[in-house]
């Protein structure tokens, strides 16, 4: 049988979910499990919860923290909070208005909370109407994006929505945000205040819910997807 976790570097290990629908693009998705230095796993953007994903993530460590990175990622966040009681959920900005039917413990803010703090760095990217939050597991030197970056290869689409999919910006060789959401950056100073913040971690790998990985070369990679933003061309 084919494991359900994958180990993406020291003390990361990633799990594929079934694909979600969204605006008739069958989007793939992706999950991250982490293991803290006192304890304890951190689980980024739950994905579909299956029994023998829960053996995976039982054999690793007891999980303590559920978080969503953006107010998008909240589909399966429920079962997850049914299997695990004793952890704390967190949500990002305008999640828990969303989301009234869950219980969250406390919204991500600037600074990682002190339980994490010593393994995992984050950044709100503040500036457009979807505020995320990345983070970055020192460890493994891993930089993790939700959805400000997408990198499909250029075939995963497949007529009219292959040609938007390039168009839009989201398939290698030129990954990044969708051009539409390009558009909701009110604030594009403050935006790349953040990045800057973000650019200035040691990246080396680059973790992302939709899309291709990056297991190297991760900040120059991270700088090319955001050339829309920086003004800089890729």
């Amino acid at each position: 049988m084919a494991s359900e976790l994958c180990e993406f570097g020291s003390g990361i290990w990633v799990a594929e979910g079934p694909p979600v629908s969204y605006f008739g693009f069958q989007y793939p998705t992706r999950m991250a499990v982490i293991r803290l230095s006192g304890g304890g796993l951190f689980v980024w953007s739950p994905v579909a919860l299956t029994a023998a994903l829960k053996d995976e993530v039982d054999a690793l460590g007891s999980v303590r923290f559920l978080v969503s990175p953006n107010r998008l990622h909240h589909l399966f966040l429920q079962d997850w909070t049914h299997a695990y009681p004793q952890a704390r959920l967190y949500a990002p900005p305008k999640l828990q208005k969303k989301r009234r039917d869950l219980r969250f413990d406390a919204e991500l803010g600037e600074q990682p909370e002190p339980e994490w703090s010593s393994d995992i760095d984050q950044v709100l990217v503040l500036g457009s109407s979807l505020t995320e939050v990345v983070f970055f597991h020192r460890a493994s030197r891993t930089a993790i994006f939700c959805d400000l970056i997408q990198n499909f290869p250029p075939d995963r689409f497949k007529g009219w929505r292959g040609i938007v999919a390039r168009l839009g910006g989201i398939c290698a060789p030129h990954p990044g945000a969708p051009r539409d959401w390009r558009m909701i950056f009110y604030d594009r100073n403050l935006a790349r205040a953040t990045l800057t913040r973000i650019l200035d971690w040691p990246i080396e790998r680059v973790l992302i819910a939709h899309g291709d990985v990056v297991p190297a070369d991760g900040r120059a990679f991270v700088r090319r997807a955001f050339g829309w933003l920086l003004g800089k061309t890729r």
